[in-house]
C-alpha cells in the first residue's frame, strides 16, 4: 500500500499548525489538520476516521496542498447559491417598490415581483433591505 505523505519543512508545518488553531473557517482548520496528520505518515483511512472524511477526500486535499500549498486549502470563490438580489442591479427597483408601498412590506414584495418577474419571498426582500441599510451605514 502506497502512502501519500506530504513532506513539510519547519515553516510549512508552523503555517499549517497556525491555520489549524486559528483558521477563519472550520473547513480550513479541518483541511490543515488533514495535512498535518498525513505528514506524520498515517494512511488516508486513519486520517479520514479522525476528521470524519472519506479517504478519497483526504487524498484530494493532500494533492491540492502539494500543488497549491496552504492557499489551496481555502475554499475558492464562487461556491454556494448565488443571491437572488444584488445591490448593484436591484437596489433602485427595490427602493421604488418600497417607496410606493411604505405601509406594507408584503405589498412592496408583491409589487416588486410583478414589476421584475422574479419570484422571491417576503423574508428575502426584508434581508435585502437590511443589507442595503448596512451598506449605506458603512
Amino acid at each position: 500500500m502506497r502512502i501519500n505523505t506530504p513532506v513539510l519543512d519547519r515553516e510549512a508545518k508552523a503555517a499549517l499548525e497556525k491555520g489549524y488553531k486559528t483558521g477563519a473557517s472550520h473547513t480550513f482548520r479541518q483541511r490543515c489538520q488533514v495535512i498535518l496528520l498525513k505528514s506524520e505518515g498515517r494512511d488516508s483511512k486513519q486520517v479520514g476516521g479522525i476528521v470524519k472524511m472519506c479517504e478519497m477526500t483526504v487524498n484530494n486535499w493532500v494533492n491540492r496542498y502539494k500543488q497549491e500549498g496552504i492557499a489551496g486549502l481555502k475554499t475558492k470563490a464562487g461556491r454556494g447559491r448565488k443571491p437572488l438580489l444584488t445591490i448593484a442591479t436591484d437596489s433602485e427597483r427595490v427602493k421604488a417598490a418600497v417607496e410606493a408601498n411604505r405601509q406594507s412590506l408584503r405589498r412592496a414584495t408583491e409589487a416588486f415581483k410583478a414589476e421584475s418577474n422574479q419570484t422571491l419571498s417576503h423574508d428575502t426582500l426584508r434581508r435585502f433591505l437590511k443589507s442595503l441599510v448596512d451598506d449605506t451605514n458603512e
